[in-house]
């Protein structure tokens, strides 16, 4: 078995501030046994204005890396703001995986991007206005197995996830800045649909509390196993959920329902 670690934050403004959190929660995540460690969407700040100016300081990826290496500890930047590869002059929101060595072995940019009306104080989002697309799938070794990659918005398009399990994905990590609103309805319900229907581990990192005067996220981080079962869960308040991942538990799940051989 080989353990994990979701890790649930409110990011405000303050960016030195939230890293301090984030600090403190992959020390202790690490203390416990985690070999990787997920961070939530938009860990350095939910201030948009803040954006471009992270993207462009390279000196984020650094602080990251040496925190796995200090800590021994695989971690997944949930997503980051980072420059467009193909010149566009929006950002991108990416998901960056980093070895215990300090090594950025895998970067994922969010395809789904949130544009929608909630109905909340803020009510309507238009990530598309900040974040130009990502266009690939990606899954990468790790010490837990194969991980796949996704963002936020990407759990309501479960093609995305059966292409990561046929990709060879065995654990999806999904960070979010999941609104109240929305997460009340649907987080729980759309990450368990998509463990049981990938037949894959999922762990869930999302943003909670009151990040300004209109944006409030839902919190309730949790670590899913290929049954649907949920091993750990937070509530609203920041904190770390842990679970032991298990291969053989997976194998058996997928041979006692084998989804993949019946699909036609």
């Amino acid at each position: 078995m080989t353990r994990a670690a979701v890790i649930q934050i409110s990011s405000q403004t303050d960016i030195v501030s939230n890293q301090k959190a984030i600090e403190e929660a992959v020390a202790e995540a690490a203390a416990q046994g985690a070999l990787l460690a997920l961070l939530p969407e938009m860990f350095l700040s939910m201030d948009g204005q803040q954006y471009a100016a992270i993207a462009a300081d390279d000196g984020y990826l650094s602080w990251l890396c040496r925190l796995a290496v200090q800590h021994d500890i695989w971690l997944v930047a949930g997503a980051m703001p980072l420059p467009s590869p193909d010149g566009d002059p929006r950002v991108r929101s990416a998901s960056l995986v980093i070895s215990a060595s300090g090594e950025c072995v895998a970067r994922y940019d969010k395809i789904h991007l949130f544009d929608a009306e909630v109905g909340d104080a803020q009510g309507r989002y238009r990530e598309s206005d900040r974040f130009a697309p990502g266009d690939e799938l990606v899954v990468v070794d790790t010490p837990l197995g194969r991980l796949g990659l996704s963002i936020c918005f990407d759990v309501r398009f479960p093609e995305l996830f059966r292409a990561l399990r046929d990709k060879g994905a065995e654990l999806i990590c999904v960070p979010a800045a999941f609104t109240y609103t929305t997460g009340q309805a649907h987080w729980e319900i759309l990450l368990r649909a998509r463990a049981i229907e990938t037949q894959c581990y999922v762990l869930a990192a999302n943003q909670c509390g009151w990040h300004d005067e209109r944006r409030q996220t839902w919190g309730h981080s949790m670590i899913i196993d290929p049954w649907g079962e949920i091993l750990a869960a937070l509530q609203e308040q920041p904190g770390i959920a842990l679970a032991d991942t298990d291969s053989a538990s997976l194998l058996a799940v997928r041979e006692r329902i084998p989804l993949k051989r019946q699909l036609r």
